[in-house]
């Protein structure tokens, strides 16, 4: 089965999981932690109901499967962040199977950065005539999962995030990373579809319910560029951008969610370049976006250290307006360009944020009009490591069962004699 017809499955069978869920409350919440020594790092608590379409020998099958009691941390493959890596939770269910989840900090904000979903085909339990065998990874690094650092994330409403030929809807979820105590902060930051969520009003005959708007595709990649007054070309950025902005509607008469592509051939480009100040404003009919870049110029690094939105959209009861100028986004060093093909969410306020995808920029040091050598995110990078750490977890956890296994068989061999 071809990946356009898993997704139209998945889109199919979804809801039902969904209403699963909220309804029967088939699924049971977990808890878990990561710990350094005494201290908890990451805790998360949580239901979860995976959906998994799979290859049989004569057709496809799906099956769901919810976390378990059992399901533990692997404390070998999750980590705090020390040297280097990122703060990993990696939990373990069943015969094989694994959930990970990949975190990272931007300025005052923590975000699971990437979702990873390893599910074992020879699980035949699970996978009953599957004619695969062994551990698949599957991967999202678009899992919109974010809070304020020393904050807990709460979200009750189903939050279904796909991965490759899986799907997991998340529920009752509170979670929290970076944590300066052992204990959940007692200051949440509500997800959007709880902020959302109103009593039900009483029906109006006159009144027709409006069909939820289609989330918009892929934003198409521009290339955009600064000239200084000399004409040459001090800025160079191609990226794929989605405002992903929180607003009250005029219509609605409440607060909505949008998500909203730049589209570059209707972007008018303008910015400045400094020696270590330079910027890039994009706009987009009555929308503007501003990125300001600064330059270190002690260690030669430079980064994204502030975001602007300004934009007054039909349905506003209100302009929108958006700033922060004290972000810490696409490090790196000067006479190099930073490129991160995976798309990344860069968050600015609670109630706006930024999707970049196919992304590379180079504020400073740009020579001949072209981007420089790149130095490739840490997304990028993660994207080959995780099925690396998690798999090796996982072979880990076969080899031990398969240990216990041929030493309890041996020992029940040992209870019989011979006549």
């Amino acid at each position: 089965m071809g990946s356009t017809s898993k997704m139209k499955v998945l889109d199919c069978l979804a809801p039902l999981f969904i209403a699963c869920l909220g309804i029967l409350g088939c699924t049971q919440a977990v808890t878990l932690e990561v710990k350094e020594g005494n201290s908890t790092c990451i805790k998360a608590e949580l239901s979860a109901l995976l959906f998994i379409t799979y290859t049989t020998f004569n057709s496809t099958s799906n099956v769901s499967t919810s976390l378990p009691d059992s399901t533990s941390v692997d404390a070998a493959s999750s980590s705090c962040g020390a040297a280097g890596r990122p703060p990993w939770l990696v939990a373990v269910f069943g015969s094989g199977h694994a959930l990970g989840l990949s975190f990272a900090k931007n300025g005052s904000f923590y975000s699971i950065t990437n979702l990873t979903v390893q599910y074992n085909l020879s699980d035949t339990s699970l996978f009953p005539q599957s004619n695969g065998s062994g551990v698949v990874t599957v991967v999202s690094s678009s899992v919109g999962i974010w809070a304020p650092i020393n904050t807990t994330y709460r979200c009750a409403s189903p939050t279904t995030i796909r991965a490759g030929g899986a799907a997991i809807t998340f529920s009752a979820m509170r979670l929290e990373a970076y944590m300066p105590g052992n204990d959940l902060s007692p200051t949440e930051s509500v997800c959007a579809a709880d902020q959302t969520t109103t009593t039900t009003a009483p029906p109006t005959p006159t009144t027709t319910a409006a069909p939820a708007p289609t989330p918009p595709a892929t934003p198409a990649t521009g290339v955009f560029s600064v000239t200084n007054s000399s004409g040459t070309v001090c800025l160079l950025a191609k990226m794929g951008l989605q405002l992903n902005v929180s607003y009250v509607s005029q219509s609605q008469n409440k607060t909505v969610q949008e998500l909203v592509n730049v589209n570059p051939n209707l972007t008018v480009t303008s910015g400045s370049c400094g020696g270590t100040t330079a910027s890039l404003v994009l706009t987009q009919q009555t929308t503007t976006l501003n990125f300001t870049f600064s330059m270190n110029s002690t260690t030669s690094k430079y980064h994204l250290s502030g975001i602007n939105l300004l934009a007054n959209w039909s349905d506003m009861t209100a302009p929108f307006s958006a700033s922060n100028t004290s972000l810490d986004y696409l490090r790196s060093t000067l006479g190099r360009s930073y490129m991160c093909n995976t798309e990344q969410t860069l968050l600015v306020v609670p109630a706006f944020s930024l999707n970049a995808f196919r992304l590379q920029v180079q504020p400073f040091g740009v020579t001949s009009s072209q981007f420089a050598a790149a130095e490739e995110c840490q997304l990028d990078q993660d994207q080959m490591l995780i099925p690396i750490i998690v798999g090796a977890a996982l072979a880990g956890l076969v080899l031990i069962i398969l240990i216990a296994y041929l030493i309890g068989r041996k020992r029940s061999h040992a209870g019989y004699q011979t006549i």
